[in-house]
């Protein structure tokens, strides 16, 4: 063979080479990447079938209203500190504010594609909105923008359209529909307050409290103590005001749950309990009357009420705080015996805390997870 045939061949050698370790290369990429995802898949697996992980869905999933405009700009971001309460807002190049994280609160406010929530069978107000509440993976504090764990998050979450607290909370209204896990098990839609009194409205209530999370679901919860609570086949699909918050941030938005009403890193089970041994940031102070203003309060605080007289000083309501509705006036959702489940409607009081209606004179304090 002469030399020039032999100079022709050694680069297809090489060549085929390169594309055997190449391929060598990569097979070792998809053998490491199947392994770390079983891996995963594992842990989520034996989560959710002790019941202790929801379903987790992916960036781009339905936003729980109409979603319009563009989104959040890129660029240059500046960082101010603000008080009353402590806090970190965050700003574009031209002003706006990106996002608000509060000191030593889990509670985030992004800025994000406006959304328009509607309920008309209860109200004709609307909430329409850009504030998008989500939940930072440790509580934040001064300088925290320098961490790694918060540019990852942020740089993820900033945009993003998976559901929110709010777009959650629409998934419990009258009428949605139900979503199901790889089980089969029932984690959203219509939700109920909870079973017929027998002793009806002679016995005070129309309708029974204590629905949690669990009953709603209809599986057994094992809480981080190992306590473990078991539902009640009437309350099935029923959800109390303080259940309705512990399955959106909770259940569904994985803020840790206490079992019982105990002072711990976590959700205590009553309304009384949330606002008194909860963590959080009290940003309207629980005083015994109704706070003056409620300017302070920011999307996905969460509001409590005293609008039972049988159950003395303890607060017996809670709810999620909307912001502004259409008519400028400051809107909350909860489950309520009422309208009989979640609802931001006003079926048995006016959802809003100005004015002097039944809710807005009951409101007692305010506290930002």
């Amino acid at each position: 063979m002469s030399r020039k045939s032999t100079e022709r061949k050694k680069p297809k050698a090489r060549k085929k080479a390169r594309g055997q370790g190449g391929r060598r290369a990569l097979q070792t990429l998809v053998v490491l990447g199947l392994l770390g995802t079983s891996a995963y898949l594992t842990v989520e697996l034996r989560e959710r079938q002790q019941g202790t992980a929801p379903p987790v869905e992916s960036v781009g999933a339905g936003s729980g209203g109409s979603s319009g405009g563009k989104a959040v700009p890129a660029g240059e971001r500046r960082y101010e500190r603000l008080a009353n309460p402590a806090r970190t807002v965050v700003r574009a190049a031209d002003g706006s504010v990106l996002a608000t994280f509060t000191d030593n609160a889990r509670t985030a406010v992004l800025t994000g594609p406006s959304r328009t929530f509607a309920e008309p069978k209860f109200t004709s107000a609307k909430v329409v909105t850009d504030s998008w509440v989500r939940l930072l993976p440790e509580a934040w504090k001064e300088g925290a923008e320098k961490d790694s764990w918060f540019k990852e998050w942020f740089d993820r979450s900033l945009g993003a359209k998976d559901p929110d607290i709010f777009a959650i909370s629409m998934e419990y209204l009258d009428g949605a529909p139900q979503k199901k896990d790889a089980r089969g098990i029932v984690y959203a839609g219509d939700a109920q307050f909870g079973p017929l009194n027998p002793g009806g409205s002679e016995a005070g209530d129309m309708r029974l409290e204590q629905s949690d999370f669990y009953d709603y679901l209809g599986i057994p919860y094992t809480f981080r103590d190992g306590t473990v609570e078991r539902p009640e086949a009437k309350r099935l699909r029923a959800m109390d005001c303080s259940g309705f918050v512990r399955t959106v941030f909770g259940y569904r938005a994985r803020y840790p749950l206490l079992g019982k009403d105990t002072k711990g890193d976590g959700l205590a089970r009553t309304s009384n309990g949330m606002a008194r041994l909860s963590p959080g940031v009290p940003v309207l102070e629980l005083s015994g009357k109704r706070p003056e203003a409620t300017d302070k309060l920011q999307p996905g605080d969460l509001v409590f009420f005293d609008i039972d007289k049988r159950t003395g000083d303890r607060l017996d309501h809670v709810g999620i705080y909307m912001g502004l509705d259409t008519d400028g006036k400051p809107r909350f959702i909860s489950s309520r015996e009422e309208a009989n489940g979640p609802t931001f409607g006003d079926k048995g009081g006016t959802a809003r805390l100005d004015g002097n209606g039944f809710y807005a004179t009951g409101l007692r304090s305010a506290k930002r997870l």
